[in-house]
């Protein structure tokens, strides 16, 4: 497959990349910055420099032409300020989304968060209110594509432990960590079942294999 992935430098992103450049997808990543090339051809990732932020619906679609999968897993990241998570969390995601479409990239997903699914309590820090509820935003915009065969994915709180290839993934997890190692990898099994298509699904530290657990939910559809 050829798959294009918003937010083509960060963490997830980078893991998911090198996954899916081992196994002989072809991969392209969006960066901000051409500093960020070099982390990206280093797994044989081609880089593209686009701001999602500034970019024309135009821009993103030349991307996307021959793209056969899409995957949104841009952030504005810790540091930045509410103001940023409206403009990358949701408004990138619906520019991609919508270029996604334009472009006739069917198979899409998207990384979204724990907690995304309902009203944060009001003791929430603010800038991570904030990203809460632009995530939320963001999903059920692209939730409610007839165009697109997406998947929401919400993991857990991100670590950098090593990951175990053992996870739970289910519409509804509980909370508790997750890996990134095992969020790629569950990205990666994600793009190859499109029987999951349709579906929003937590993501925390398990003890299901990762290709058995994406084959569970794949059954569910039958």
């Amino acid at each position: 497959m050829r798959i294009v992935i918003a937010g083509g430098h960060g963490q997830i992103a980078l893991r998911l990349e090198q996954l899916l450049t081992a196994r002989g997808d072809e991969v392209a990543g969006i960066i901000r910055k051409p500093e960020q090339a070099g982390d990206l051809l280093a797994s044989g990732t081609e880089p593209v420099v686009c701001d999602l932020e500034s970019a024309s619906l135009e821009d993103v679609v030349k991307h996307l032409e021959n793209a056969d999968a899409a995957v949104f897993a841009a952030g504005a990241g810790p540091g930045s300020g509410a103001a940023r998570k409206e403009t990358v969390d949701h408004r990138s995601a619906v520019l991609f989304a919508d270029a996604a479409e334009r472009a006739g990239a069917r198979r899409f997903l998207i990384v979204s968060s724990m907690g995304a699914s309902h009203e944060p309590p009001p003791d929430t820090d603010p800038v991570f209110a904030a990203y809460l509820r632009a995530k939320a935003a963001a999903d059920d915009d692209i939730r409610a594509r007839d165009g697109l065969d997406w998947t929401v994915l919400r993991p857990g709180r991100l670590t950098n432990d090593p990951g175990t290839g053992r996870v739970k993934l289910a519409e509804h997890t509980g909370r508790d960590e997750i890996t990134r190692d095992d969020v790629a990898a569950v990205l990666a099994a994600l793009l190859d079942e499109p029987r999951t298509a349709g579906r929003t699904l937590e993501l925390i530290n398990g003890d299901t294999p990762v290709a058995e657990a994406v084959r569970v939910i794949a059954a569910e559809r039958g």
